[in-house]
């Protein structure tokens, strides 16, 4: 794999295939567990470990596993690495595993980890498809972060709040200070749907302002050459 596979593959996981921003995958574990910044980066992070190992062993696996049954293959190879990986927590973040509940078994029909399976990694080497694995969890990660830190921002004013969980002694940032009364419908599901379409919406219009300016830099260039060339 060479650098530009490489910046290719990032950057369609953090910004042009974006799985929560682009794609709109995995929708149902964004908006439930982005209550917090620490809540939604673990599962995040527990998603990008799943996909990484999965685009691997799929991608070492693909030309001994019959077409005929790659589904039911790829999920069985999903299921045996997400077992490790709820283990793991339940072992050394206990106290995380028990708030993340179900959500880390779930990764197993998150569409985000089966949708890269086979789009990239059952076509791929595997050093690709595990970069390809790690970069869209990346993305995804980064999208809970900010989606998260949003609403526990506006409903608690609060980040980081649970932290200790994972770091013992830390604790939250009052960001609004201990009188901060709260806004409510921020961490609840109507706050993460508004929350998410904001961020979908801006997304959107980045997006839009940089195909303007792509579209319009030749005709820019001519039109800011024009006097110069006039004058001489």
């Amino acid at each position: 794999m060479n650098f530009e596979r490489f910046r290719e593959s990032a950057w369609n996981g953090l910004w042009r295939q974006n799985t929560g921003l682009v794609q709109l995958l995995g929708l149902c574990p964004i908006l439930a567990i982005s209550t917090s910044i620490v809540n939604a980066a673990s599962l995040g992070l527990a998603t990008v470990l799943v996909m990484a190992m999965s685009n691997l062993a799929v991608a070492s696996l693909r030309n001994l596993i019959p077409y005929e049954i790659r589904i039911p293959v790829f999920i069985l190879i999903i299921a045996s690495l997400t077992t490790m990986v709820d283990l793991a927590f339940n072992a050394y973040f206990h106290d995380l595993y028990l708030v993340l509940g179900i959500f880390i078994p779930l990764i197993v029909t998150n569409c985000i980890v089966l949708a890269r399976v086979e789009a990239f990694a059952a076509k791929n080497d595997p050093l690709s498809s595990t970069v390809d694995g790690v970069m869209m969890g990346l993305g995804l990660v980064c999208l809970l972060a900010v989606l998260g830190g949003l609403r526990e921002l506006a409903g608690n004013g609060t980040l980081f709040a649970g932290i200790e969980m994972i770091i013992p002694g830390a604790s939250a940032i009052p960001v609004f200070g201990k009188d901060y009364p709260g806004f409510l419908i921020a961490i609840l599901p109507p706050g993460a749907f508004f929350t998410l379409g904001c961020l979908i919406a801006l997304s959107n219009w980045i997006r839009s302002r940089a195909a303007q300016r792509k579209a319009a830099g030749p005709e820019t260039d001519d039109r800011d050459l024009a006097p110069a060339k006039a004058a001489s």
